[in-house]
């Protein structure tokens, strides 16, 4: 279920933006010939996205690409030029100013990358804001700020001012602050940019974890493609204000939409990215009855060597049909139940990086089950294998000669910084040093 639509936004900078607009939709103008021929800088060019309710949605791309100006156009801290944002089916653009000034209270809330914190309020003051502007009373305030103190770890910093916090926690009190209001939407401009490898990566986990638990809709900028593809359900890439590809980590990863999209992901290492469900398919011999015989017998006319039994959908284990005719011609009568073998499994969450070596170590494909034991499907080191290397690579590795220094696509080239001037209601964002 969709919560934020974005239909066909379009922002242009400058003294005329309707006139302008008008202009590059009739002419065909590109980013740079609208700027020569008007004076006018296209932040958005017809953007559409569908943001589902629940999901960490990434916008990602470089300086320049309209990301930032994007995600401000939902609690209208930009006005478009043109173009509909609805939120929950409700026409953000129409609000008046009483009803805009309560649907960024109650309904969005920011987390910056310089984290926005007062300096003279301690950290349990902080997280408390929101809900002082709201005018919830000062017990009831206090003890809501303390749970969310407690739920991103800081217990025992509350009364700390921001100065005295290192930066992952001073942005763990920015995410609290913004969990406080209960407001459904976050909307995370550069969140983690600003912090170090290690305790970005925290921040991640935390943001996943959290997200998981609440069911929060995330909207998350970044230029970071490691990072859109680590918490990402889905992602959005945008160059020059114009989207170029949506999708998941994996379709953005094996199918990028062009030549710029795939020169993000040609240097992704895939193995830490794609999961096991990417690459598993149906066991062609499922087995779901203890008869030994007519497990033979089914093996047989699906010309597999490999069986993997089941009882009520829970995996028993796996057998072979060498086995079941060494067991058929066996005095001895035994159920299917007892013949099957365990051995490994895997889970369909399992990053590749950890799952091949299993696969690489088993005969057969390896069963994948969830979390109750249930059979979800097999996947082997040739499938996993087959995902891991991209197609370009894996051509010019098979030609003679191939892979040479000039068959490598360039990456897509440094952008100039944004030119998107500040919204007057914007916050203060410092620069990154």
């Amino acid at each position: 279920m969709a919560l934020i639509e974005v239909e066909n936004v379009t922002k242009i900078f400058g003294p005329s933006p309707k006139r302008a607009l008008e202009r590059w939709r009739s002419e065909g103008l590109t980013k740079d010939e609208l700027l020569a021929e008007t004076g006018h800088t296209l932040g958005l060019a017809d953007v559409s996205l569908s943001i589902g309710k629940g999901e960490i949605f990434v916008v990602m791309g470089l300086s320049g690409s309209g990301k930032s100006t994007l995600i401000r156009h939902f609690n209208r801290l930009i006005e478009p030029t043109d173009g509909r944002i609805l939120v929950d089916g409700s026409d953000v653009l129409k609000l008046s100013a009483r009803e805009l000034e309560r649907f960024r209270r109650t309904t969005m809330s920011m987390v910056f990358q310089r984290f926005g914190l007062m300096p003279h309020r301690t950290v349990v003051e902080n997280v408390a804001y929101g809900l002082s502007v709201r005018g919830v009373s000062r017990v009831e305030r206090r003890e809501r700020a303390m749970h969310w103190v407690e739920r991103v770890g800081l217990t025992g910093y509350e009364n700390q001012y921001p100065t005295q916090l290192s930066g992952g926690m001073q942005q763990r009190v920015g995410l609290a602050r913004a969990l406080a209001t209960d407001a459904e939407i976050l909307l995370m401009d550069e969140a983690f940019s600003a912090l170090d490898p290690l305790i970005r990566s925290q921040m991640q986990d935390q943001l996943i974890e959290l997200q998981s638990q609440l069911g929060k809709t995330v909207v998350f900028i970044t230029h970071d493609l490691d990072e859109a593809l680590r918490i990402g359900d889905q992602i959005a890439i945008l160059k020059d204000g114009a989207l170029s590809q949506v999708g998941t980590p994996p379709q953005i990863l094996l199918n990028p939409a062009d030549d710029y999209v795939a020169a993000f992901v040609r240097d992704v290492n895939r193995a830490r990215v794609l999961t096991v469900d990417v690459v598993m398919r149906p066991p062609k011999a499922r087995i779901a009855h203890e008869n030994i015989e007519r497990a033979l017998e089914e093996m047989r006319r699906l010309g597999e060597e490999w069986g993997y039994v089941v009882e009520d959908r829970r995996y028993r284990g796996v057998t072979s049909r060498e086995k079941l005719v060494t067991e058929v011609a066996s005095p001895e009568r035994r159920s299917l139940y007892d013949v099957a073998e365990a051995g490994p499994t895997l889970t369909a969450g399992d990053v590749l990086e950890t799952a091949l070596p299993t696969a690489l170590e088993t005969d057969y494909p390896v069963p994948v089950v969830d979390d109750d034991g249930n059979l979800m499907g097999v996947v082997s080191s040739r499938e996993m294998s087959s995902v891991l290397t991209p197609p370009k690579a894996a051509a010019l590795a098979a030609e003679p000669g191939g892979g040479g220094e000039g068959d490598v696509i360039a990456p897509p080239p440094a952008e100039a910084e944004s030119v998107d001037p500040p919204h007057p209601s914007a916050p203060r964002r410092e620069p990154v040093a």
